[in-house]
């Protein structure tokens, strides 16, 4: 039977992580996936919770979380509401709550395997903390950035020191959702360890990379570049697939989008494959 359990912890500057996990209770000790959302996003966003699922029923514990400064609260979980949160969040923030989230998962289940699985900015936070953290053991990205000033204008920049905040636009709901400073400053102050392609030449892990050829937020050419920098990770491409994989927010059906179903299946025989490599590999 599928169950999910919740959880709390206590991230960045205060702020919460809310978090949950999915899993087969008839699976008594599973691998673990960490999966991290993206830029705008959070753990219950579109069809997250059918994917989670998806992995549950073939036998893996899904764990998903909220980054602290997501701007989702506990009263409110199905949308960014907190937009002061939201504003002062920084890379910084989210990989020390990606940290946090790891040290729960090792001390909760001490004999599991974690596999991190990051979309969007959430992938270029898996990337970065799997080529430094050996206490991950697989990394899958989908639809993942190599930059995060890509998520901004270099234009922008100028107007957002003197002011002191930018706007970036939810498109679903057309609001202008702010961006401090700080953000800016973090990424200047730290540009060097939040290089993407360095981390990426770092990865010593099995490495899947899955991206939409149709995805007109980040070009399926970013793809080629992270596969570039680290010739030893697996690149395919979701023919026809957008930035999300054909899901939405809200999403009500109960089956998971064509394009997402095919990320979930290919992540699934990354995760199955890797296995039966890594129990051929000699100990020690």
């Amino acid at each position: 039977m599928i169950k999910k359990e919740h959880f709390t912890l206590s991230g960045a500057a205060g702020k919460m992580i809310l978090g949950d996990w999915t899993y087969d209770d008839k699976n008594t000790n599973p691998d673990t996936i960490i999966f991290i959302h993206g830029f705008k996003g959070f753990k219950d966003w579109g069809a997250h919770n059918l994917t989670a699922a998806f992995f549950a029923s073939n036998g893996y514990r899904y764990l998903k979380f909220n980054l602290s400064h997501s701007g989702v609260t506990i009263q409110n979980q199905n949308d960014v509401t907190d937009m002061e949160a939201f504003a002062a969040n920084t890379i910084s923030i989210e990989l020390s709550d990606v940290n946090t989230v790891i040290d729960y998962v090792s001390i909760t289940f001490p004999s599991t395997s974690i596999y991190l699985v990051g979309h969007s900015r959430g992938g270029g936070l898996a990337i970065i903390q799997a080529a430094r953290d050996k206490r991950i053991s697989k990394l899958i990205t989908w639809s993942a950035i190599a930059d995060f000033s890509s998520l901004w204008k270099k234009e922008q920049e100028k107007e957002w020191i003197l002011t002191g905040r930018i706007f970036v636009e939810n498109a679903r709901t057309k609001e202008k959702m702010p961006l401090n400073s700080t953000l800016l400053d973090d990424f200047n102050k730290h540009k060097a360890h939040f290089n993407i392609l360095n981390a990426a030449k770092q990865v010593q892990i099995p490495w899947l990379i899955l991206h939409g050829d149709d995805d007109v937020n980040v070009k399926f050419s970013v793809a080629q570049e992270l596969a570039q920098n680290q010739l030893n990770a697996e690149i395919q491409k979701i023919e026809g697939a957008n930035h999300v994989y054909g899901a939405s927010h809200p999403y009500t059906s109960d089956q998971l989008p064509p394009h997402l179903y095919q990320v979930a299946e290919k992540s699934l025989v990354f995760l199955q494959s890797t296995s039966a490599i890594n129990h051929l590999l000699p100990s020690g």
